[in-house]
């Protein structure tokens, strides 16, 4: 009987989503109604109820838990009761803590109902041993709940519970996935801004001063559940922006083991790398084509930052050194003028010995592509054929060498995997029979492991490579496609230039009876360098385009 009159005296209820599974018994108001008849019946006084209804035992970061513990600290609290010792908590070292110092420190008297345990008549030698069992349900049913998960991801089944911004379930069937058009538009405009050449945080500004709802206020406004809204209206952050931008599930794909908690006690999110995520295509209505999706990831994965003026340049990213292989910085002049902007090799900024300067204008730039774009779509556009099989025949030549030694590298690679196999195979062998030792065995082990690891890494990037370069033919009709949509080029955008423009490799400039001279490569999308015909056969084609194009004559 407790005779700390002016103390609280706490009634602990804990109910996580596992423990549901026990039925009424294990109920919040099961655990409230015991506990209440017991403090009466024993006449502890001051009784105040701390309900945590959803959280598990392994975690104590529970909100009513922490109130209790925090008016403890305080000296409020008296006596602790709750229904069963497991409702205190399933981490046995924390709960050991609590019972053998924390409780004690504090003065409170903690009583387990069902359990038999009052620490004012001392604790059981077999207190520890029930809250080992306690941790290994908690363990045990965390792994049967991650056996059910992953079963569900292997099968396609999306493990996130709500869709993606831009998507909702389908009311007639929850386990489907629909455009929410008034969101899916957003995101729409998310992507089109990035292909436009604008950074996350660039159009996180261009949606605040539009007002745009951002993905929480807008799931707020349609009856949504959603995180708490911020005190800021329409503050779209560059971080949404960059998830948005970086979600393959917008291409149609369902996309599930992008991380997991560490353990059953530890909540804490990992991400894992991308070569363990699960991926099944086309699994519900795209709302970014695939193309849109590539051309996004390949600008963010070369990030382009503004000058101090706040200018990107629409060729950032895109130029690299012919001789060091770096890429070319983008720069203005001190008294800004756009005419006078500029690139130059970043190896020769940091390292002036090591490359040089690469330098070249960005209006001499934009000429020589604007040039380039326009013989290539008009010889594409008017000779279709003749483009397509002399593509060909380049490609053969110049890529034939080139397959042939990284079809042999990943031979060699995957040969290599299997020998390290049997190499670890013969030194665990060895240290057996005690002809290496124990340390000189760690020692080579780890150093098969880590070479192996970094072959098998490398295996699914020179497989891709070997199938995109042998689909040669595919990319060469998709760029053929893209160029006939273009109905006439006269001025160039980020649009045009990232669609078309892979990279562009810059020379360092010769001098040639005192005039300067400077070559660049420009590699297209899918296709490569291309050879447009020289003025003189170009006029040759020209001319037989009109000849073909003349209506015959009438007698």
């Amino acid at each position: 009987m407790s005779n700390q009159s002016d103390k609280i005296t706490a009634l602990y209820c804990r109910l996580s989503c596992d423990d549901e599974q026990d039925g009424l018994s294990g109920s919040i108001k099961n655990q409230q109604s015991i506990l209440e008849k017991y403090a009466k019946e024993n006449r502890f006084r001051n009784p105040r109820l701390f309900v945590d209804d959803g959280f598990s035992g392994v975690t104590f970061t529970r909100p009513a838990f922490m109130e209790m513990m925090d008016l403890a600290e305080q000296g409020k609290i008296g006596t602790i009761i709750v229904k069963d010792h497991s409702r205190l908590g399933r981490n046995r070292l924390v709960v050991g803590q609590l019972l053998e110092e924390d409780f004690e420190r504090l003065d409170v008297r903690y009583i387990a109902i069902m359990d038999n345990i009052d620490t004012a008549k001392g604790i059981s030698d077999l207190v520890p041993m029930q809250d080992l069992f306690n941790e290994w349900h908690a363990k045990n049913t965390s792994q049967k709940v991650r056996n059910v998960i992953r079963n569900k991801g292997m099968a396609g089944v999306p493990l996130t519970s709500n869709p993606p911004y831009g998507y909702m379930k389908n009311p007639e069937n929850p386990k489907e996935w629909v455009i929410d058009e008034p969101a899916a538009k957003v995101v729409r405009q998310i992507f089109d801004m990035c292909v436009a050449g604008f950074g996350p945080t660039q159009i996180a500004k261009k949606l605040k001063a539009a007002e745009v709802m951002t993905p929480t206020e807008y799931w707020g406004s349609i009856g949504r559940n959603h995180s708490k809204l911020t005190s800021i209206p329409f503050n779209w952050r560059s971080s949404v922006v960059a998830d948005i931008l970086s979600r393959q599930e917008y291409i149609g794909d369902t996309v599930n083991f992008r991380g997991s908690t560490k353990s059953f006690k530890n909540k804490k999110r990992v991400v894992k790398p991308q070569e363990e995520w699960k991926i099944f295509k086309n699994t519900h209505p795209a709302i970014i084509d695939e193309e849109t999706f590539a051309l996004v990831q390949e600008l963010r994965e070369h990030r382009r930052r503004p000058t101090r003026h706040g200018i990107i340049s629409m060729f950032s990213g895109l130029l690299y050194c012919a001789d060091c292989g770096k890429k070319l910085y983008y720069s203005g002049t001190g008294n800004y003028r756009r005419e006078h902007a500029n690139f130059f090799c970043s190896t020769y900024r940091n390292h002036s010995n090591l490359c040089s300067a690469h330098y070249i204008r960005e209006k001499i730039v934009s000429e020589i592509v604007l040039d380039s774009m326009q013989r290539v779509f008009w010889y594409v556009q008017s000779f279709e054929k003749d483009f397509a099989r002399k593509q060909m025949a380049a490609f053969g030549k110049e890529k034939k060498k080139e397959l042939s030694r990284k079809r042999k590298e990943l031979t060699v690679t995957k040969k290599r995997v299997s020998e390290i196999d049997r190499l670890i195979q013969k030194i665990y062998e060895d240290n057996i029979n005690g002809r290496i030792s124990d340390e000189r065995f760690a020692t080579m082990s780890a150093a098969f492991e880590e070479e192996q690891r970094k072959l098998k890494n490398a295996i699914p990037d020179m497989e891709q490579y070997l199938e995109t370069e042998t689909n040669k033919s595919d990319s060469l009709q998709r760029f053929i496609d893209r160029v006939k949509n273009v109905t006439q080029l006269t001025e160039l955008s980020p649009e045009i230039i990232h669609e078309f423009i892979e990279k562009i490799v810059v020379s360092k400039p010769e001098y040639i009876e005192g005039k300067r001279h400077q070559n660049l490569d420009i590699y297209y999308n899918g296709v490569g360098i291309i050879r447009e015909p020289l003025p003189e056969e170009m006029e040759k084609l020209f001319q037989e385009h009109l000849q073909n194009t003349k209506s015959p004559k009438t007698a």
